[in-house]
């Protein structure tokens, strides 16, 4: 149940956004230490309430949850998710989620 949670799914999609970022930073993108420190800073406090504003008035699942973000890192606002699209974080978020399933079930088939 964690693995396949909201909370699992969205961090998750939160640290993808933070590797895109250090990524985007070596590769000489103007992104600071303190735009990446602060998107770490609140890679699990997702207000799910004002996620669900933004969805309905956006229409976009991933576009809320970066405008939501986006709320609690007002420095890495203009860097989160720059230059991805949105199956950047939804498919490779699945694959991630996947990997974990199956590793726990591995765990679980092999206990004695």
């Amino acid at each position: 149940k964690h693995i396949f949670s909201p909370d699992s799914k969205f961090s998750t999609w939160r640290r993808l956004w933070i590797a895109l970022a250090e990524a985007e930073q070596e590769l000489g993108i103007n992104i600071t230490d303190e735009q990446i420190a602060e998107m770490k800073a609140h890679l699990y406090d997702i207000d799910y309430e004002k996620e669900n504003e933004y969805e309905r008035s956006l229409r976009h699942d991933v576009m809320a949850h970066i405008y939501t973000y986006g709320d609690v890192c007002p420095k890495a606002r203009g860097i989160i998710h720059l230059g991805a699209t949105s199956c950047y974080v939804t498919d490779n978020a699945d694959i991630l989620l996947m990997r974990e399933g199956l590793e726990e079930i591995r765990v679980l088939l092999l206990k004695p």
